[in-house]
């Protein structure tokens, strides 16, 4: 059996002291997550990033930096996520149908995080969180997409 980590991405969007999130169903809870989700095949991680923020949220957004990579192996399907966390500088908001699953874009302070800390999708969202608060942002060039 050959393993296969699943490449995500997930954005870091802040305005006005609150952060982008998003309330959506995983394994029949209620959780709150930063706008993430799969890159698709011949994608670029940067594209994915963008289209999951917009797909998820409504919001269109410009990448400013990187925060980090993040390895997760879920204890509920034994997958391992290899996570790209970018940060966003929120644009436009449109009006649109949000993703299956998602039941609400919210703009989340700090406070409002922490006290639903035990309903985040999974911990590396608080981890994230907390190295964008913690940390200086990376440039994106440190990531390199070879073209052909």
């Amino acid at each position: 059996m050959i393993w296969t980590p699943h490449a995500t991405v997930a954005c870091i969007v802040e305005r006005d002291d609150k952060f982008l999130f998003v309330e959506e169903h995983s394994n029949n809870k209620r959780v709150f997550n930063q706008p993430a989700g799969h890159v698709e095949k011949d994608e670029s991680v940067f594209d994915a990033a963008i289209r999951e923020t917009l797909e998820e949220t409504g919001w269109t957004i410009v990448l400013t930096g990187f925060v980090g990579f993040y390895v997760y192996t879920a204890p509920e399907n034994g997958v391992t996520y290899h996570r790209y966390c970018f940060v966003g500088r929120p644009i436009e908001h449109t009006h649109t149908e949000l993703d299956k699953g998602i039941v609400a874009a919210h703009w989340l302070s700090i406070d409002d995080l922490k006290v639903r800390k035990d309903h985040l999708r999974s911990p590396l969202v608080w981890k994230c969180l907390e190295d964008y608060l913690s940390r200086p942002k990376l440039p994106l060039d440190i990531i390199h997409e070879h073209q052909a």
